[in-house]
């Protein structure tokens, strides 16, 4: 699942006329996986792998001590390239390490992105991570004080649904359009404002 460059075009098009209606900002993120080469999860596991080996063989074989030694390497390799793989890591790891990770994720793209540096902080992130199976909507303090977290759950359940369907932009796309109403709700526009952050997609 990705994003193509006319879905590009489509989630610029969609920021612009949420933002047209509001003083708050939008900004999209999609990550392919927050979990990859975050932990020593497969090295560990390898290395487990690869101490077992050589007891086993020592029991059920009649190998030589170099030869176990030598096969104990090749496990070990074999199994941090195995364990390495962007699928089995995030298959191997716990389904809360996994959300614990993409939340981590989320919270460094909305830094990154410049959010918290709005003059009005009235910036928000549509964040989603796909192997993780993860979206969140994170809205910057100058919204927290007068939005409940539960307004954002409409927006949250359409990138969820759109996302197993496999139509990423289209979710993407329903969560601008959910949160620019709840934004032009509580924050509407004034006129005339200055576009603070840039209206397109990150992807990474």
């Amino acid at each position: 699942m990705g994003i193509s460059d006319r879905d590009r075009a489509r989630l610029s098009a969609a920021i612009r006329a949420a933002e047209a209606r509001t003083t708050g900002e939008i900004v999209c993120v999609l990550a392919q996986s927050s979990s990859v080469g975050r932990t020593a999860l497969p090295v560990a596991l390898a290395a487990v792998l690869a101490l077992a080996v050589p007891w086993l063989l020592m029991v059920l074989t009649a190998l030589s001590l170099q030869l176990i030694l030598s096969i104990q390497v090749v496990v070990f390799l074999a199994g941090v390239a195995v364990a390495g793989l962007p699928r089995v890591q995030v298959a191997l790891m716990p389904r809360a390490m996994r959300r614990a990770l993409a939340h981590r994720a989320a919270m460094e793209q909305f830094v990154i992105r410049g959010i918290a540096r709005t003059r009005q902080r009235t910036g928000i992130l549509v964040f989603v991570s796909l192997a993780e199976r993860y979206a969140r909507i994170i809205a910057d303090d100058g919204i927290a004080a007068r939005v409940p977290k539960a307004e954002w759950q409409g927006a949250v359940d359409a990138l969820i649904a759109h996302t197993r369907e496999g139509r990423v932009a289209d979710g993407f796309i329903a969560a601008i359009e959910s949160c620019g109403k709840v934004l032009a709700t509580h924050f509407p526009s004034s006129g005339g404002g200055e576009d603070e952050l840039p209206d397109r997609i990150y992807l990474i």
